[in-house]
């Protein structure tokens, strides 16, 4: 029966052979010849665990008996969660390929001497870290696609990992793997549901032509109007003219997707409404692989900075409790904001801005080379802190290599940094802060600055961080601000802050919005992704 069972797996589809293993109703016959006893299982237990420092030490401390192997239900019950396992890899946008439940069958089948299954003993381990690593913490290594990718992926020790899953329930080990957060599962939800939108057309036509608005009619607006039906930003109609319910569908789509609402259908938000389903697929398994990085704790306080959406919020218990508009690094790739974590300790009120060097040497010295006194808000220091007289020094004898002179801009209304900057040290020199340059947070695209986060609301987001400590936090801040000199509050409970990159984000509620990928870091993930094995699927409903 066993065998009769094994053979009809080469023809189940995915779904069959899910069910089947999670039922116990498919068994895969694999080796009586699991104990250690047997020499030859050994030698290949043995052998192919030699290469792996982790495999070789698991298998040593159970002198070399297997935990895949042989026919008592206990190793049947580890088989089967661990090929359920790899039936629904492709759901997390993992490589379809590199778990082939299918193909992983044929090769334990194949495996009749006992040499043979002791090294299929070994590989079933292999397959099994590697299935851990990629839907705990991600197929690719961050800072291998981008530099601006400072993110410290919490890794899980393999030996370990393998050594808890030996003592698990296993199907119930499996499940806990994947990130927990809320978001991976509205994710996952996202990308069934586009799967099967993909299956059955997709979009739809995209929209001809330039600029729509209020007023137009004819075939190019019948075409917006289907494909935003089709989208779910309208209900159902017939309309030729674009009347007050296709602006307001408009709106809503360029709300939910970075754009100006302003209700008309411009070239900026055609190129958006346009973009295929497939695209924005590629964008969701992004999101997921992106989860995969931060599958750690973020505080139950915590910041979270989206860079592509241009804004910061303060979330508390999962609840967003401020938000506000971001202006964030510029597009050029020494500009650009960096992502990673740290932990927020305290704010500076009537900051001095402190010019970093490469702006100094970059910016500033071809000004005072051609007028010593450019740029006069800023204090020219020595390596004494004394302020260097303008008027004698000759900037002409310095290079950018030799320039031996420190700027800094005194607290003041005007100061880059505005009136109060928080901290968060770190290798990069980034943080959080206000900005006297109050217009750029009307913009769409907001990317201008040197790599730091302007805040559109900075005494707002201080009182928010505040009220946990001071009854009257608006009180402490303002009596700080009055003082018109630096002044050091430290957060009497340090708050977690990320800097992360999201073009595709759910909503609580369901739906999933996407954003420009201004800095292009998510288009080289998803090449690394296609190249590793990673792709866009349809799948029927």
């Amino acid at each position: 029966m066993a065998a009769q069972k094994a053979e009809g797996v080469m023809t189940m589809n995915r779904r069959e052979l899910m069910a089947g293993l999670a039922a116990g109703t498919v068994v895969v016959p694999f080796a009586t010849s699991a104990s250690a006893q047997v020499p030859a299982f050994m030698q290949g237990v043995a052998q192919a665990a030699s290469q792996d420092e982790d495999l070789a030490a698991f298998y040593r401390a159970r002198n070399f008996e297997g935990i895949w192997s042989g026919t008592d239900r206990a190793a049947q019950e580890r088989r089967n969660a661990l090929l359920a396992a790899f039936a629904i890899a492709p759901d997390h946008g993992l490589p379809a390929a590199r778990y082939d439940p299918q193909a992983l069958i044929g090769r334990i089948r194949a495996a009749t001497q006992p040499i043979d299954q002791g090294m299929m003993e070994v590989e079933l381990s292999r397959l099994f870290l590697q299935f851990a690593r990629d839907i705990q913490t991600g197929i690719l290594t961050p800072g291998q696609i981008d530099d601006g990718l400072k993110l410290q992926v919490p890794y899980r020790a393999r030996l370990g990992t393998l050594q808890a899953f030996a003592q698990s329930t296993p199907a119930a080990f499996l499940r806990s793997l994947p990130p927990s957060s809320p978001e991976y599962g509205r994710l996952l939800r996202e990308k069934a549901i586009m799967e099967r939108m993909l299956a059955a057309g997709g979009y739809g036509p995209t929209v001809p032509g330039g600029k729509l608005e209020p007023g137009a009619s004819g075939p190019a607006v019948v075409a917006l109007r289907n494909r935003l039906i089709t989208m779910g930003f309208l209900d159902r109609s017939v309309s030729q003219d674009y009347d007050a319910a296709l602006q307001a569908a408009v709106q809503r789509y360029q709300a939910a997707n970075g754009l100006s609402t302003d209700g008309v259908a411009g070239q900026g938000t055609l190129d958006e409404i346009n973009r295929p389903l497939e695209a924005r697929l590629a964008s969701v398994i992004v999101a997921l692989e992106r989860e995969r990085w931060m599958n750690s704790p973020r505080g139950a306080r915590h910041i979270w900075v989206n860079i592509p959406d241009f804004t910061a919020r303060i979330v508390d218990n999962d609840n967003v409790t401020f938000e506000c508009r971001a202006v964030v690094g510029q597009t050029s790739v020494d500009h650009q904001t960096p992502e990673f974590s740290d932990v927020m300790e305290f704010m500076i009120i009537n900051p001095s801005w402190y010019v970093p060097r490469s702006i100094i040497v970059k910016e500033y010295l071809p000004q005072l080379q051609a007028n010593p006194f450019a740029a006069s808000n800023l204090q020219i220091t020595d390596a004494y802190g004394r302020v260097v007289d303008r008027s004698t020094a000759d900037f002409n004898a310095y290079t950018q290599s030799n320039f031996p002179f420190s700027m800094r801009e005194p607290p003041s209304q005007g100061n880059a940094l505005g009136r109060v900057k928080f901290l968060f040290p770190n290798p990069y020199n980034i943080y959080l802060h206000d900005t006297p340059s109050k217009s750029l947070f009307n913009r769409e695209v907001r990317a201008f600055s040197h790599g730091c986060v302007r805040l559109g609301d900075p005494f707002d987001f201080a009182y928010t961080l505040l009220a946990r400590q001071e009854a009257d936090p608006q009180a402490v801040f303002k009596a700080g601000l009055d003082t018109g000199v630096e002044t050091r509050v430290d957060l009497v409970d340090p708050v977690p802050v990320h800097l992360t990159y999201r073009t595709a984000f759910t909503n609580v509620t369901g739906g999933v919005q996407f954003r420009r990928d201004i800095y292009r870091r998510d288009r080289d993930i998803w090449n690394a992704l296609a190249q590793a094995g990673v792709a866009v699927r349809a799948i029927a409903a």
